[in-house]
């Protein structure tokens, strides 16, 4: 009470956020952490989030039957209206989906709460304190700290947060050790040399028409960071292609196997050798596959807490594709697809920042004419994802879409290499551009560093004039090449 009046509190609010977490595991992925017992006004929801964050940090799930154990355990259950009382909170929410207007009522109300009572410590200092100047700087920290405590704002002054002097850090460290900061590295040397691996925090999309191999490209640069030195933890959203579609080709081309032999039943005993080696070290991998055909950025970003809150770490995550993807039940309905494209390229890329991990997102290509290089204006349905994207790569083969006449004459020609690709960086926002030379192995359903993958294969594309020139002046990312 403050002068005869009740203190602010919605215990339909809490009651109705507490029913939400214990009917939806991943409400409390979102909102567990942002929450204390003080939070609630009402005592006995005090003791139901102190054991549902016990059971949370104990990687349990949290419904009825955890809950109400955990609190008979620690004697709060007959304190709270007992096992009914829980049911009832649990039964009277109809839907999840609303728990960010309960949060927010919770903890504005929390706040008040807070304010009041430090008005009460004000008010009794300013009675019995006679130095005015102790007193405005006790109410100063009173109201400061309950600010501190809800303040969200990422605003620094670099006068005093030291980021400065953390970038000149960085900078030393890279020159004593060049390979100090790198990325997740991708396995195809050319394309590690211009990006210094995948950085968190990116966006990185691969795009191309269909049947060019965006899915195999991806897939083999996950296998490269699973397998490789650096042991990565990563997640596969694949909205098109099954589970199993995506271990098999994950299988063979990790056995070096024939997955079309393999399908007709056709394999040798040095196949089967292969396979069973290949088995051994992927299942010593930390990669989760999630084949749901309906996915949310929304969705993403929970599953991927979930990972990173239970391995301890996440390297990166890889969605197949964007435009399989849907913006979310909570976004306006609209007949504008490339409104929906640009929402859920935007929140990936906020993903990609909270999460502190890169994502390499797949996107199609509009219908290109004849054997054309493809252009960030071929993007499909948004120019939102040449503008969230910190990383646009284009799959090209030339022979792919030749008869068998004129692959004939090409190759003959030297005009086209026959199951080369080229993997040309169109936009890359902290560093060069370029093209890589890259071979597709059909029998493997793998791209591997073409022979001749070297420093001269990107500097004499037509993409590394810029680099050329950047010996003899400072690179400017604000040019055409490498777009904000």
């Amino acid at each position: 009470m403050a002068d005869g009046l009740t203190m602010p509190a919605s215990l339909e609010a809490e009651q109705s956020l507490l029913g939400c977490m214990i009917i939806d595991n991943d409400i409390c992925v979102d909102v567990l952490e942002s929450l204390d017992e003080i939070d609630f006004y009402q005592q006995s929801h005090k003791y139901i989030l102190e054991c549902m964050k016990e059971i949370y940090a104990e990687r349990k799930p949290v419904d009825l039957v955890t809950l109400s154990d955990k609190m008979e355990t620690k004697q709060y259950l007959d304190k709270c209206g007992g096992m009914e009382y829980l049911t009832e909170i649990a039964s009277s929410i109809p839907t999840a989906a609303n728990f960010r207007h309960y949060f927010d009522i919770v903890r504005r109300d929390s706040t008040n709460r807070a304010l009041i009572r430090a008005a009460g410590e004000i008010q009794k200092n300013a009675m019995t304190v006679d130095d005015a100047e102790s007193n405005i700087a006790a109410a100063e920290k009173l109201v400061y700290d309950i600010s501190e405590t809800r303040d969200t704002s990422t605003m620094k002054d670099i006068r005093t947060s030291g980021g400065v002097a953390e970038v000149m850090d960085k900078f030393q460290l890279i020159h004593n050790d060049k390979n100090a900061l790198k990325g997740v590295m991708s396995g195809f040397s050319g394309l590690d040399r211009l990006t210094n691996g995948f950085q968190k925090g990116d966006l990185i999309v691969i795009a191309a028409r269909p049947g060019m191999g965006k899915t195999s490209l991806s897939m083999n640069i996950v296998e490269n960071a699973i397998t490789g030195s650096q042991k990565a933890v990563c997640v596969v959203f694949s909205l098109e292609m099954p589970q199993i579609q995506i271990l098999q080709r994950l299988v063979c081309s990790n056995a070096h196997v024939s997955m079309k032999k393999a399908l007709a039943g056709e394999l040798l005993p040095e196949d089967w050798k292969n396979l069973a080696k290949a088995q051994a070290r992927l299942e010593e991998c930390s990669l989760f596959i999630d084949d749901s055909s309906r996915m949310t950025p929304a969705e993403v970003l929970s599953k991927c807490r979930r990972i990173k809150a239970s391995e301890k770490r996440l390297d990166l995550v890889m969605v197949d594709y964007i435009q399989l993807m849907t913006p979310g039940a909570n976004y306006r309905l609209t007949e504008n697809r490339s409104e929906e494209v640009g929402r859920i390229t935007r929140e990936l890329k906020i993903i990609a920042k909270e999460l502190d991990v890169p994502i390499l997102a797949l996107s199609q290509l509009r219908r290109i004419e004849g054997n054309k290089e493809p252009q960030l204006s071929d993007l499909r349905e948004s120019g939102a994802i040449e503008q969230d994207a910190d990383i646009v790569m284009f799959i090209n083969r030339p022979d792919v879409n030749l008869s068998a006449k004129e692959l004939a004459d090409s190759v003959a020609s030297g005009a086209v290499v026959k199951d080369e690709a080229q993997l040309k960086i169109a936009k890359h926002r902290n560093g060069e551009t370029g093209t890589v030379k890259l071979h597709f192995n059909g029998e493997f359903t793998q791209f591997v560093s073409a022979a001749t993958s070297t420093e001269e294969d990107y500097a004499s594309s037509k993409f590394s004039s810029a680099k050329s020139k950047s010996d003899a002046a400072p690179k400017n990312f604000d040019d055409d090449n490498t777009p904000f």
